[in-house]
C-alpha cells in the first residue's frame, strides 16, 4: 500500500487538471500573441485561467500575473520593489521578513542586504509564531517592504497575515510612507480561506504555487494589487502586460486555473477532513511512541504535522518509511542548501536543541489522503522507530 504524505512537497494533480491540459496543448498551440484564429484561441484560453485564479482568491484578473513558480513568484516581488538599480534608494532601504522564511525569500534577501539593503528578520517562538508586535516595532519611514509567509511550510504554523496588513495600513497612513506587504502564500492556498478583497484586503503581492494544489509543476501565481509599483523581473517581449516577458505556458496556464477553482470548492469541508485524518495521526503518535516532540502547533495548518522522535535520525526513519511504502519529508523539499549541516533553519529558529531537529519528520496531507493510509503510514513508523532505538543502543 502507498500512502503519500509529502504534500507539502508536492501534489498529485487533478485527473481534470491533466486532461484540460492534454487538451489544450493538442488544440490550443497557437502564440497568444499571434494576430490570426490559433493566437486568439490560445489568448482565451490564457484569459480564462486568469479569471479562474482570479475568483479563487478575489481579486480582479488584471491583478493575477503568471509565472514559472512560486520562486520566481517571490524572486519577483524582492528584487522588484528593490527597484532596477537594486540599490537603495536614499534612505528608503529596510526590508523585514523573519528567520523562518522559504529559501525563495531568504536567498534574494540576502543578495539585497549583500547590495546595501538593510534586512530586518524577525525572530518566532518555540510554535514558529510571529509575534505581529514585533513587525509594528521594525518599521520604520525607511521600510520599502515587509515579505512573510501565511503558512510555514515546515511546521503548517499560521502567520498573522491579517494583523500585519492592518499594522502596515495604519503605519502607512500616519507617517504617509507607502510601504508593501508581501506573503508567500504557497502552502496556505486551498487550506485555509484567502480572499484579497477580505481577510487579505491589506495584502499587496502574493506568490503561489500551482503543483501545491493539485495544478502542474513549473507554474505560479503572483498577485499584485491594483496600483502597486513593483520593477519587472524578466524583461523580454513585453507579456503579461510586460510585468513578466516571456511567451505564455497556455496549457500550464489553463491547468493552474482549473486547479486554483477546484482547491477552494467545499473548502471548510476539504479542510476539516484534512485537519481530522492530521489529529488521527497526531494522537496515535502522542499516545503509543514515547520521547518526542510536537513541532506543529495546536491552531496550525490542517495539512501539516511536524514531529521529533528523540533518539532517532529522520533522514534514516524516512528511508524505512519509504521501504513501507509510506513517503514523508525531514523538511522542505527546497531548503536543502538550509538544512544540510546544521539541520532546518525553521527549527533551529524555534530553538530546538540539535537532537529534536535530527529526528524530526514532516507528515503532510492533502484532500486524497485516506484513514487506510494514515493507519499503514502510522503502523510503519511506530515500527521503524522502535527499531531504530532498539539498534541505536548498542552503539
Amino acid at each position: 500500500m502507498i500512502a503519500y504524505l509529502d504534500n507539502s512537497a508536492t501534489t498529485r494533480q487533478y485527473d481534470q487538471v491533466t486532461d484540460l491540459m492534454s487538451e489544450t496543448a493538442k488544440n490550443s498551440y497557437g502564440n497568444p500573441s499571434s494576430l490570426h484564429a490559433m493566437g486568439f484561441e490560445a489568448e482565451k484560453a490564457v484569459k480564462e485561467g486568469r479569471a479562474r485564479v482570479a475568483g479563487a482568491i478575489g481579486c480582479s484578473p488584471e491583478e493575477v500575473f503568471f509565472t514559472s513558480g512560486g520562486t520566481e513568484s517571490d524572486n519577483t516581488v524582492i528584487m522588484g520593489c528593490a527597484g532596477p538599480s537594486r540599490k537603495p534608494r536614499g534612505n528608503r532601504k529596510r526590508i523585514i521578513s523573519t528567520e523562518v522564511e522559504h529559501p525563495a525569500v531568504l536567498e534574494p534577501l540576502a543578495e539585497l542586504e549583500r547590495l546595501g539593503f538593510e534586512v530586518v528578520r524577525l525572530k518566532v517562538d518555540g510554535s514558529c509564531r510571529l509575534d505581529p508586535e514585533a513587525v509594528r516595532n521594525a518599521l520604520t519611514e525607511d521600510t520599502i517592504l515587509i515579505s512573510v509567509m501565511t503558512v510555514n511550510n515546515e511546521t503548517g504554523t499560521v502567520m498573522p497575515i491579517g494583523e500585519i496588513g492592518r499594522i502596515k495600513a495604519e503605519f502607512n497612513k500616519s507617517h504617509g510612507t507607502s510601504v508593501l506587504l508581501h506573503t508567500d502564500g504557497v502552502q496556505a492556498f486551498g487550506k485555509i480561506p484567502i480572499n484579497m478583497s477580505g481577510n487579505f484586503r491589506d495584502v499587496d503581492m502574493m506568490s503561489l504555487s500551482s503543483h501545491k494544489f493539485h495544478g502542474p509543476k513549473g507554474m505560479g501565481v503572483l498577485y499584485v494589487r491594483k496600483g502597486t509599483k513593483a520593477s519587472p523581473f524578466m524583461l523580454g517581449g513585453g507579456q503579461e502586460k510586460g510585468f513578466r516577458s516571456g511567451t505564455e505556458n497556455v496549457p500550464g496556464i489553463a491547468g493552474t486555473g482549473l486547479a486554483a477553482e477546484m482547491s477552494v470548492r467545499d473548502l471548510e469541508a476539504r479542510s476539516a477532513s484534512m485537519r481530522e485524518l492530521r489529529d488521527r495521526l497526531k494522537e496515535m503518535i502522542v499516545s503509543q511512541i514515547p520521547d518526542i516532540r510536537i513541532n506543529s502547533p495546536e491552531d496550525g495548518v490542517c495539512s501539516v504535522l511536524n514531529v521529533s522522535f528523540l533518539k532517532t535520525r529522520g533522514e534514516v526513519i524516512l528511508h524505512s518509511l519509504e521501504q513501507q511504502g509510506v513517503y514523508v519529508s525531514t523538511g522542505s523539499a527546497c531548503s536543502s542548501n538550509h538544512s544540510s549541516k546544521k539541520g532546518s533553519h525553521v527549527l533551529n529558529a524555534m530553538g530546538l536543541k540539535p537532537a529534536e531537529t535530527e529526528g524530526a519528520l514532516r507528515f503532510s496531507l492533502s484532500e486524497f489522503t485516506t484513514y487506510d493510509e494514515i493507519d499503514h503510514a502510522f503502523s510503519a513508523l511506530k515500527s521503524a522507530v522502535e527499531t531504530f532505538r532498539r539498534l541505536g543502543s548498542f552503539r
